[in-house]
Parts: structure tokens; sequence; C-alpha cells
């Protein structure tokens, strides 16, 4: 059986990108690239979409859940809150190995049966944990037979990194699926076994004696079953337009900070996340921004990196801890899903949502790019008239640098697939269309149509 690639490998992949933007040194192969589909344009079958994304968010979503010591906040933005802990336990942190006690409530979803039977569930979630609070996120599956998965640990995970470190947690199966690093998998999806449905259950931890809380105002999961394939068709092009967004090179950064994963050669995810919570007119304070040597230019990047940072993972490309950081600016939303093909993105980018996407792909798969990678994060903020892809990649020796044009058969493809070839000729996973999506709490109405029309409102 084939299983996914570890998330880890976007780590070797980042180092790899730094290597070939500074020194010209590609990871060329001589397995061919598959052979273009036949173009197309997405039908009424929109409805065929693989993907399935249910978030909590409202009060009456709130409400609908089970709780043990929790309350819901009503106003102005509906979020869970700590009213009386329900229980108090030690929590030993495994990067540090110091134990301390807290006092937790916690909420469950109800069942969420899902419109695709998955292979794949990713959950996300935003929240607000001042100093003395953390979360912990878990899912529990069903599956086609009727059996049930543990409760899976998604993430224990707070905004700071002084009362825990935030981290994913390695080591979880039942012989049928497994949690990697921030996706839950089904182990051989040949099987014809698929996770139908799920609930979330979500822990808050406050200091003994506090009144502290966290607040979550979203959570969610993105399921998905797409198909196993090395291409996919050929699109035609929409709309053009280019959004106006920050450019940061996260190469600017290497060396810096190599506690957070060696500096900013591997800082895709959160450069990207960075562009664009700046783009919707966000930024860290002076005050946030005080622990950063003053001789570093953009700290802010920086700063995103030790606050996505997964200490387990040992890197800052954990895709829940993104959305995450994203969402602890004011009034922001933040998830993780799939989109379904470049209409989606270019319906996106019509209404002003620029969105941070994951690819892979050897370095003649992507003209232009001038590296190869296992795993890349960078932005799309926008298309030519030619239906060219505009994308603020990081992977860039500069910032003047980082904005690029890529030919749209060859990223739509090296974007959307599931499965690629390695420098070698090995058979390797890809993302098929995974996807950070940031918004503003109040979105204008043409961005609130097509987020409603992709499920994430």
């Amino acid at each position: 059986m084939t299983r996914p690639a570890s998330r880890r490998t976007v780590l070797t992949a980042a180092a790899a990108i730094a290597a070939a933007a500074s020194t010209g040194v590609t990871t060329a192969s001589a397995a061919a690239a598959p052979t273009a589909a036949p173009a197309s344009r997405p039908t009424g079958a929109a409805a065929s979409r693989p993907v399935d994304n249910r978030f909590w968010s409202s009060a009456a979503d709130w409400r609908g859940g089970a709780g043990a010591g929790t309350e819901v906040v009503a106003a102005p933005r509906p979020g869970l809150a700590i009213a009386v802990p329900s229980a108090r336990t030690d929590y030993t942190d495994p990067h540090t190995g110091a134990t301390s006690t807290w006092e937790s409530a916690t909420w469950t979803s109800p069942v969420h049966r899902s419109t695709v039977p998955a292979t794949e569930v990713i959950a996300s979630w935003n929240a607000h944990t001042p100093a003395g609070t953390w979360i912990a996120v878990e899912l529990r599956g069903t599956y086609t037979n009727g059996a049930t998965t543990p409760w899976y640990v998604m993430g224990r995970w707070a905004a700071g990194d002084t009362d825990i470190k935030r981290t994913s947690v390695d080591g979880q199966g039942d012989g049928r699926s497994s949690v990697w690093t921030d996706t839950l998998s089904v182990d051989d999806a040949a099987t014809g076994l698929r996770l139908v449905s799920y609930r979330l259950r979500l822990t808050l931890h406050r200091r003994p004696g506090t009144g502290l809380t966290p607040t979550v105002w979203r959570l969610g999961a993105m399921a998905s079953d797409v198909p196993d394939r090395f291409t996919v068709p050929a699109s035609l092009a929409g709309a053009a337009r280019e959004l106006v967004v920050p450019r940061y090179s996260q190469n600017t950064h290497i060396g810096q900070y190599p506690e957070y994963d060696n500096g900013g050669e591997a800082w895709c995810s959160p450069t990207s996340s960075q562009m664009i919570i700046e783009y919707w007119g966000r930024k860290p304070t002076a005050e946030d921004l005080a622990w950063v040597d003053p001789a570093f230019a953009d700290p802010q990047v920086c700063h995103a990196a030790r606050f996505t940072f997964d200490h387990q993972y040992h890197g800052c490309g954990n895709w829940p801890f993104n959305a995450a950081y994203a969402a602890t600016y004011e009034d922001m939303n933040a998830v993780v899903t799939r989109l379904h093909s470049l209409a989606d993105l270019e319906a996106l980018i019509g209404a002003g949502i620029p969105v941070i996407t994951s690819q892979s792909f050897l370095e003649e798969e992507l003209t232009g790019a001038g590296y190869g990678t296992a795993g890349h994060l960078m932005t799309v903020i926008g298309f030519t008239p030619d239906g060219d892809v505009i994308a603020n990649d990081p992977a860039s020796p500069d910032n003047e640098a980082v904005r690029r044009v890529y030919k749209r058969r060859e990223w739509e493809n090296i974007w959307l697939r599931t499965k690629r070839y390695d420098a070698k000729g090995k058979v390797r996973s890809g993302t098929g269309g995974v996807c950070y999506l940031y918004w503003p709490v109040d979105p204008a109405p043409s961005q609130h149509r097509v987020l409603k029309s992709l499920g994430l409102l």
C-alpha cells in the first residue's frame, strides 16, 4: 500500500528551495511530465467536488454542541469560552519536560456526516489564547464499515509559546488511519475504506484559579477524497485581475533564528501567511516585534515563523497552525481547505481574496521557478489576460523578485495533482489543491458569496 509522504518532507524541500534559488542547483529528473489532458471547464457538476467543509462559528453552532463547563460568548463575535471548569488535569509538555496543572472545560460538536466519504480530514480553528491559556483540538471519525477511530489529537495550540509549546502529536493510528502532523489520512485508500462522519472535541485550558479563558471563534474541518492523478484536465482562462499584496522573501532570512527550523530557508509558509495578513491591513505591533533583532529587515516574517512553529514537526509548515496564527489578528477568519479547480481560485481572486497554495514539483515542471521542491507554499495574487498565474513566491532572492508569473497549465497541474515523480523517478504524493484562505470577519458581499459557494460560510 502507499502511505502519504510525511509532512516533514516540506521542511527538507524548503531548504532545497533556498539552495536552488541562491546557487542555481537544480533537482531535474529524467522522468517526463505527464501529457496534458484536454481543456475543460467545471460544469454544473461543481456538485461533484470531492471536498466537504464544515465549520462551527455562529452562536447557534456553539449551542448545538455538547459542552461541559463552557459557555457561548454571543457578541460581537460568537465564540466559546470557559464558564465553570469541569476538570483539573496535569499536562507534561513533551518539549520542555515540565508538568503543570490546568483547569479545563470541553465542547464536543454534533456528528457531521460528510457529503464526501473521505480519505483525508484536516481540522482548523480560530481562537484567542491569552497568556495562561491554551486549547486542544481532537477528532473522532467513523468509517464506512461502522467502526470508529480513537480520539485523535489534531493540535495542542496556543498563540504564544511561554505556557506550552504548540505541537502536533506523532504516532497516532489504529491500523486503518493515521495522523500525519496535521492531516488524518486513511492508510490504504485502495481498500475502499473511507471516513463518512466525524466529531470534533475542543478542550479549553487555563491556569487554576485565574478566571482566564481562551475564546474559540471558529472550529471545523475539511474532508476530501481527491482521486489519484498525475495530471488534471487543463482549464480555460477566466477573468484577469491582480491584487496588490505585500511581497516578502523567505530567503532574505536565511540563517536568522535557526531554532525555528534552521531559519528563513524553510519559512515559505509563515512568509506567505504574513503577506496575506498585511494585505488585509493587519500587522504585528512594535511591542510584538520587540524580541526580533533590530538589524533584521522585515521582522514580521521572523515573528510569523516563531508563532507558527510546531515543536513536534520542528517546522513552520503546519497548515492549521498557520491559519490559527492569521486569526490571532483582529477580526480575521482563517481556514485550511482544498479547492476544486482554477475556476474556484479565479472566483476568489475576482472577489479580492488572495490564496496561499501548497504544491510540489521538479524544476523543469514549473518554468521560471528556478528550483524543485517536495513541498512549498506560495501566494496566488492574480491571473494575466492569458490566464497565467501571478504568484508572490517567497522562494525568491529578495522582496522585489517575489512577484512571478507562472504558466497556467504547468501551475494548475502541480497544484491539483495527487501523485508525482520525484527526481529519482519514484512516485510521491501531491497536495491535491490544498490552500489557506484568510478573510475579514465582515467580508464584502462579493467575498461572502464566493466563500459561501465553497462551503466556508
